[in-house]
């Protein structure tokens, strides 16, 4: 028999499951962003990823970010506005690396687990990939709406996991 102290110490499935994310994320050498994402089947964990430069390529810690600046229209309150925008695109993107890296057949609905909310391109492609359910910790506010809606429209779960605290060995590599 189990004692009950241990049995309650036991960790619920969401957080052992954002918990390995975050630890995929500390694979990333990325120098803005670590994030993880892990892809799980019922309770069966099928794949892990984090952001990086292509397998054989300089990533940024070596050859530096490259960093594109773009500009988006927001319409807040009927008044429209230009944001500007910047990202790099040396990096792929832990949700791109996880479904170039996972069979189309496992994803199926299936849940991913990302540290990070999807920006607006992973988004589409998780919309496009078979998962019934995306969790996610940090808020990532430049594409937060339109990723809602997005969700909302195809019928995938979206959801915040909170309250939430990455694990010890995470912490180095959280970046804000």
């Amino acid at each position: 028999m189990v004692p009950e102290a241990y049995d309650n110490a036991r960790k619920d499935w969401d957080t052992y499951f954002m918990d390995i994310a975050y630890m995929a994320a500390t694979r990333s050498r990325c120098p803005r962003r670590h994030v993880g994402a892990v892809l799980v089947q019922g309770k069966k964990l099928l794949g892990t990823a984090y952001n990086g430069a292509p397998m054989g390529v300089a990533d940024c810690s070596e050859d530096g970010c490259m960093i594109v600046e773009e500009y988006e229209l927001q319409v807040e309150d009927g008044a429209e506005r230009m944001i500007k925008k910047q990202r790099c695109i040396r990096t792929i993107h832990a949700e791109q690396n996880l479904l170039l890296f996972t069979d189309r057949i496992d994803r199926e609905g299936s849940t991913v687990y990302v540290t990070d909310q999807p920006c607006w391109t992973c988004a589409n492609m998780l919309a496009n990939s078979g998962v019934k359910e995306i969790v996610y910790h940090r808020v990532y506010h430049k594409d937060s709406e339109k990723v809602e809606a997005l969700m909302d429209v195809k019928g995938i779960v979206f959801r915040q996991l909170t309250p939430y605290e990455p694990p010890a060995q995470a912490s180095r590599n959280v970046v804000s």
